[in-house]
């Protein structure tokens, strides 16, 4: 794998986001391995190599996160903390990639540590390119090393 062909891994409950999100990395061709797991805790079970994410061949460790706010069990923004909060990966780039357009979830994203926050657009094909760009983005960037 290029070291500009880092894991991303997507925390995401809505299976319509999730089919919309695989489908944009097939029609953009994303050379990025996409893992997706479907709530705060179980991202963080990931990233800790918790459970069912103990083998790091099956889920290696991420460049980036694409995080949805309005998730069960654990939100968006709790998981967002808890991730600062961690030596570990506090400098994990994550990117709020949420349906809300509330200015205080925003405003509460960035003080918590947030690299970037998008509202999901909407149409298929509108969401598409905002998925190739982010990538297009963080593959210009230089990540953290530690995260590749």
């Amino acid at each position: 794998m290029n070291e500009k062909d880092f894991v991303v891994l997507m925390a995401e409950d809505d299976e319509h986001d999730v089919i919309a999100t695989r489908r944009a990395w097939k029609t953009n061709k994303m050379a990025n391995p996409l893992y997706i797991v479907k709530d705060g805790e179980e991202c963080l079970d990931y990233l800790y190599r918790r459970g069912a994410y103990g083998d790091p061949v099956s889920s290696p460790s991420p460049g980036i996160l694409l995080l949805d706010i309005n998730m069960p069990k654990m939100d968006g923004l709790e998981t967002l903390k808890a991730i600062r909060d961690s030596r570990e990966f506090r400098q994990l780039p994550v990117i709020m990639l949420t349906t809300s357009q509330a200015e205080e979830d925003r405003i509460k994203s960035y003080s918590l540590g947030a690299n970037a926050y998008i509202v999901k657009p909407i149409g298929f094909d509108n969401f598409s390119e905002a998925i190739r760009t982010i990538n297009l983005f963080w593959k210009l960037v230089e990540l953290p090393g530690g995260n590749r």
